[in-house]
């Protein structure tokens, strides 16, 4: 029997991530770290999006499972909170794979193939074949994972409103065609900006799972001391005794997020006068991560794989009613009342 859902006054939101592993620093400051502030204002919903994983991981699904453990303990670890936030899996409410298929049948092909990361990463993993249906239309699911809990606002980087957009187009395209007594089933949802700093991998990129060069949020103390000893740094320090410029060094940028304003002060005068060497400067920048990390560390330890799952299940419960209502209402827009008794 569906749960019943309690409205609430709060404006609603919805994101989520694929489980592709544990997740690293660039999650936690991208993304998690803005979500945990959110529940307490927001009505919030935050997903494990496993079917996506499959659009590109389609031809190994060993690790989707195991490493979706792993991100619901990092979800929790961040500070999420299952009493405040609902916390659920995507392939446990079926209602997004239906809403997909029907959002797919008025989707244009061009709207799909002029998506931007859509060539970008055929380009980075052209180890794999994307060539596939599921991989062309995963902008379709990704507008379903969206609308079908009827948000207000998508909170996205500023490198990620395009996807929000595309999803708004889809919803209003959708309801042009369907009406539910006079009025739009599916609200285009708005962008919710949040702080997303771009943290450096150890190699100087962008923090990914792809380049091998993150800091996981589950990495002890050691390991990121370790890390950091490795750590690209300043070019133009080649000696001791060069002077550098923390604006163009990866440890810099890392100073800016996590260290304090007197630390940040004692590294741009070090650096630039060679009064302190990049094995210091790291080790600060060790000292700040850490301190970041202990917190969330000790929450990881507080859960169970047992628990976590507990809490995904329960999670995915009040998801499927809240699905379920979004879906009761498009079968009626669309005259296809009798999709859903075929589900009972």
């Amino acid at each position: 029997m569906t749960e019943p859902v309690i409205p609430s006054s709060r404006a609603r939101v919805l994101s989520g991530m694929r489980p592709t592993g544990k997740l690293h620093l660039g999650n936690y400051m991208g993304a998690l770290a803005n979500w945990v502030k959110l529940q307490d204002e927001y009505e919030c919903y935050f997903f494990i999006a496993d079917w996506h994983a499959l659009t590109t991981d389609y031809a190994g699904t060993s690790e989707i499972a195991p490493n979706t453990i792993e991100v619901i303990l990092d979800y929790l670890a961040a500070g999420l909170d299952p009493a405040k936030s609902v916390l659920f899996l995507q392939s446990k409410v079926l209602e997004h794979a239906e809403l997909a298929l029907l959002l797919g049948m008025s989707t244009p092909l061009g709207w799909l193939e002029r998506v931007p990361s859509y060539k970008e990463m055929q380009e980075n993993l052209a180890n794999k074949d994307l060539t596939t249906y599921g991989f062309l239309g995963y902008p379709v699911l990704m507008a379903a994972d969206i609308l079908l809990y009827q948000p207000d606002f998508v909170p996205v980087g500023q490198d990620q409103q395009a996807h929000v957009e595309l999803t708004r187009e889809i919803a209003r395209r959708f309801n042009q065609y369907y009406l539910l007594n006079g009025r739009e089933v599916l609200p285009e949802p708005k962008v919710l900006l949040t702080p997303s700093p771009k943290l450096p991998g150890t190699d100087g990129r962008k923090m990914s799972k792809s380049y091998g060069n993150t800091i996981l949020m589950s990495d002890p103390e050691p390991v990121v001391r370790q890390k950091l000893k490795t750590m690209v740094t300043d070019p133009a320090r080649i000696r001791r005794t060069d002077k550098g410029d923390p604006d163009k060094c990866p440890v810099g940028d890392l100073h800016k997020v996590f260290s304090t304003p007197e630390t940040l002060a004692k590294v741009y005068d070090g650096c630039r006068s060679a009064g302190i060497g990049c094995i210091e400067c790291k080790g600060w920048a060790a000292d700040a991560l850490v301190l970041v990390l202990q917190p969330i560390q000790g929450r990881r330890a507080q859960f169970t794989e047992a628990q976590a799952v507990e809490i995904l299940e329960d999670g995915s419960r009040r998801a499927r009613a809240r699905a379920e209502q979004t879906m009761s209402e498009v079968r009626a827009a669309m005259r296809m009342p009798l999709a859903a008794r075929a589900r009972r």
